[in-house]
């Protein structure tokens, strides 16, 4: 899943953190290779757009990924693939993706498809040390990434308007870190965040095209249904 350019996915798995200091360390280290400067692929584009999701048996130490591509122009989901692994990381709060980043690759991994952007459940530059989930699976992958997530974490916004399409800034302090958006009306809004390669103009505007007819993209729907099945079966 190595695009050019981008550094070696196996070796990184090769030396995963084993506690919160290397972890830490890890996100210092990759930080600075999160790209800012692309707008990404438009909504409507001609290719697959990629949901990934995980689901946790604690009790058993077991995670389990699912990645479901959709054609972005029909959101039709045209492929799918699973994989369960062992939780590698303790529960740390600002470090979940240590936890999920080894199954949600082998995933990927097995996708017939090469996404043009993948949508994480998740954070990417709106996370305490601007380096959720979506910005470190976009560095490990070199994929476009967004983070589209159903609470604010630690951030604070005002509610957007009341309308599809209506969004407001999520601030730490006064920088912007992602988006507040409203993607049905009258229902709660998400919370949108760059990841990697994407900005967030149209980061927004991919998860209004994703959720067209629920609050959340229907690549997080999906992907959330197939993690959950695959944890029941393993």
């Amino acid at each position: 899943m190595d695009t050019p350019g981008t550094i070696s996915r196996d070796d990184e798995l090769r030396h995963w953190p084993g506690d919160e200091d290397q972890a830490r360390a890890v996100q210092d280290r990759l930080r600075p290779q999160v790209r800012l400067d692309e707008a990404g692929p438009e909504p409507g584009f001609e290719g697959t757009v990629v949901g990934v999701d995980v689901a946790y048996d604690d009790a058993r130490d077991v995670v389990a990924a699912a990645a479901v591509a959709l054609d972005d122009r029909t959101r039709a989901v045209v492929d799918e693939a699973t994989a369960v692994g062992q939780i590698s990381f303790p529960y740390v709060p600002g470090l979940l993706a240590f936890r999920e980043i080894p199954t949600v690759l082998d995933a990927l991994a097995r996708l017939a498809r090469t996404p043009g952007l993948v949508v994480c459940d998740g954070y990417g530059l709106a996370h305490p040390r601007r380096f959720g989930l979506a910005s470190h699976l976009g560095v490990l992958t070199g994929l476009p990434t967004i983070g589209v997530a159903k609470n604010p974490f630690t951030f604070r916004y005002e509610p957007p308007g009341p309308e599809r399409g209506d969004t407001s800034p999520l601030l730490d302090g006064d920088e912007e870190v992602g988006r507040a958006l409203r993607t049905q009306k009258g229902v709660k809004p998400v919370f949108v965040s760059v990841g990697h390669r994407v900005d967030l103009d149209r980061a927004c505007a991919h998860t209004l095209h994703l959720a067209a007819r629920y609050r959340l993209p229907e690549t997080t729907r999906a992907a959330d249904a197939l993690c959950r099945k695959a944890l029941a079966d393993a």
